[in-house]
This record gives structure tokens, C-alpha cells and sequence, in this order.
């Protein structure tokens, strides 16, 4: 490149214009600014319709995803158990830990698993299951950078969403009127996959159900649902093509639909749309239980917009305190109207 002396004008020429684009960058600055407080004002608008706190609910999000992957078996999750037992127990909750053995897929040494229970209103013999999983998937496999596939995976919406709203819906559970129990089960090991064509999913549940079957609790669960991916910022919530062609389960799916459209939450969307694989499956399968799965698996769906499902996008600002506290109400409704439909 040949060198360049500038003469004064063009000096000054430049000075007015760097001195214009900091102008305009501040003018650009100052309306993203009022951009953010505008937006953040309408979203404490529409927390304050809905009676039940997203806000709290996005800061237990946030509380999990600061511990970091959450891989069955490792101190991530051991720290996330601790968190979670706490939290439950300082509600009025039973909280036990049911644990069982397995191997690790990749290198088969013995890795302890442990499904966290939470038990509101043991006295009662008519409960229902709500659920979610609370490990992460040891790698965003999915990421659009094969260099990041092997970087943490935060798993804010795939993975602490469903949790997030079941430690806000705790603090109802002691107040909750009727003859109906509720239970908790945040299942471990759902996803512990390094590759999909070798290993496992759902083991938590499905040895949960097992369990159900091997050794019956003396109560029995009329129905489980189960949230799965629920935070996301842009919420949109189908049916699930399963639980709605299941003949036991597809009332349930219609009741809580019903409850929605009732408190005016137009993000669950009365049409069916994913057939998803998911904890519920082994719920219903193996235990028998009717078991519905709450979803958005457009997050966004890969093939239309980027997706952040299992890659390092997978955190806490692509999630809304707004969709946790609209899932979490919804649930709280449909669960008052069943419990107290058995007074």
C-alpha cells in the first residue's frame, strides 16, 4: 500500500466525519437503549396479568445455568441436586432421592443415577405426576460450528425450563385444595447420548416406571405431564402427536388446551404437530400411566430459522420469563380445576 499524507482539509474533512458517526452511533445507542426499556416495560405489563411469577421462575433458570453442563454423574449435577433438594424442602416438600446404577456410554465405568421426587400431600391415594428432566446433553452435537460440537452445552431451554417452572409451581403445591396428591419427578439420564445410533435415552423414566410397576406405591397416578423445553422466548406449544393419539391420554391434552384457551394463553395451540420421543413415552408405555408431553420443539424448528436446540445457543436470553410464567399458570389451573373436581 503506497503511503498517504493527508492535507489539512482532508484531516478536517475526516474529523467531521468521524465526529458525525459518533453522533449518529450514540443517536443509534440511545434508541436501542429505549428500545430495551420499552420492551422491558411491556414485559412487566404482561408478567402482571398472569398470576403466577415467570420472573422467579427465569431466576431459578438463570440460578441453574451459572452451574454449568449438567451431565448425569458429575458434580454439575450433584450441585444441581443440592440446589434443587433445598429449594423443594424449604416449600413443605418430601424430597427423596431415587438413585440407580448404569454404565457410562462412552467409557463404560459405573456412573450413579439419581431421579429427584418431590411428594406434596403424602395422605392422599389420588395423585397426579408432573414432571420434567433436569440432565444436559454432554455436547451441543448439533451446533452449526463443528468446532463448538464438543463445547459445554448450557441447555437453558433443554433442560432447566421444565425444572424452572415446577420450583415456582412448588410454592402453590401446599395450598393446593381437594383430594388430590401431586408429585414431582425431575428425571435424570434423559439424555446422556454421545451417539444417537449407539446409545440411550430416557433412562431416568423409564427405570422410574419400572420401579412403579416392580414395587406399586400404594397410591395411584391418574395422569403425568410432562414439560420439556418450555422457556422459549418465541413460545408456541402444539400437541404432541403421541400423546394425542393415545385414547387415555388425549382427554387430558384436550382439558389443559382448554384451560389455556379459558385464561387467553394463545401459545398453546390446539393442533397437533411433532411426534416427539420424550420421558412421557416411557411413562406410558411402561407403567401404563397416561402421559402427556408440553412442548415446543420449534425452537426454532431446524430447516425454517437457526435453531438453538443442542447447541451453544441453548441459553438463558433465548428464554422469557413471560412463556414460564404462561406454561406454569396454565398447569396451576388445569391442576386446581382437577384437584378440586374431587371434592
Amino acid at each position: 500500500m503506497p503511503l498517504f499524507k493527508p492535507d489539512r482539509q482532508t484531516v478536517f474533512l475526516g474529523t467531521a466525519l468521524a465526529l458525525a458517526g459518533l453522533i449518529m452511533a450514540f443517536v443509534l445507542m440511545g434508541q436501542k437503549d429505549g428500545e430495551a426499556r420499552n420492551q422491558a416495560g411491556t414485559d412487566r405489563q404482561k408478567l402482571a396479568k398472569v398470576p403466577f411469577d415467570g420472573e422467579s421462575a427465569y431466576a431459578v433458570l438463570e440460578q441453574i445455568c451459572a452451574i454449568g453442563p449438567r451431565i448425569s454423574g458429575t458434580a454439575g449435577m450433584a450441585k444441581q441436586q443440592e440446589m434443587l433438594q433445598k429449594h423443594f424442602e424449604g416449600l413443605g416438600g418430601i424430597v427423596e432421592l431415587q438413585t440407580f446404577q448404569g454404565r457410562h456410554p462412552e467409557n463404560g465405568q459405573p456412573v450413579q443415577f439419581s431421579n429427584l421426587i418431590i411428594t406434596w400431600h403424602p395422605q392422599r391415594q389420588q395423585r397426579i405426576l408432573l414432571c420434567a428432566h433436569y440432565d444436559t446433553r454432554p455436547y451441543p452435537d448439533r451446533d452449526p460450528d463443528p468446532r463448538k460440537r464438543h463445547d459445554p452445552f448450557m441447555g437453558a431451554n433443554d433442560g432447566a425450563s421444565g425444572v424452572a417452572v415446577l420450583a415456582e409451581m412448588g410454592r402453590h403445591m401446599m395450598k393446593l385444595k381437594g383430594e388430590m396428591g401431586v408429585d414431582f419427578v425431575l428425571f435424570d439420564a434423559e439424555e446422556l447420548v454421545y451417539d444417537e445410533k449407539r446409545d440411550r435415552y430416557f433412562l431416568g423414566s423409564e427405570y422410574f416406571a419400572q420401579s412403579y410397576i416392580a414395587n406399586p406405591p400404594g397410591h395411584e397416578y391418574r395422569c403425568a405431564v410432562l414439560l420439556d423445553m418450555v422457556g422459549d422466548a418465541n413460545l408456541n406449544i402444539f400437541q404432541e402427536r403421541h400423546s394425542s393419539a393415545w385414547p387415555d391420554v388425549r382427554p387430558y391434552v384436550e382439558e389443559i388446551w382448554e384451560v389455556a384457551n379459558r385464561l387467553g394463553v394463545r401459545e398453546f395451540i390446539p393442533r397437533v404437530r411433532h411426534k416427539v420421543l420424550d420421558d412421557h413415552v416411557k411413562l406410558h408405555e411402561v407403567a401404563g400411566i397416561p402421559a402427556l408431553d408440553i412442548i415446543d420443539f420449534d425452537y426454532p424448528r431446524p430447516g425454517r430459522r437457526k435453531s438453538y436446540w443442542h447447541t451453544t445457543e441453548d441459553t438463558p436470553d433465548k428464554c422469557s420469563a413471560i412463556s414460564l410464567a404462561k406454561v406454569g399458570w396454565v398447569v396451576l389451573e388445569w391442576l386446581k380445576q382437577s384437584a378440586e373436581g374431587d371434592q
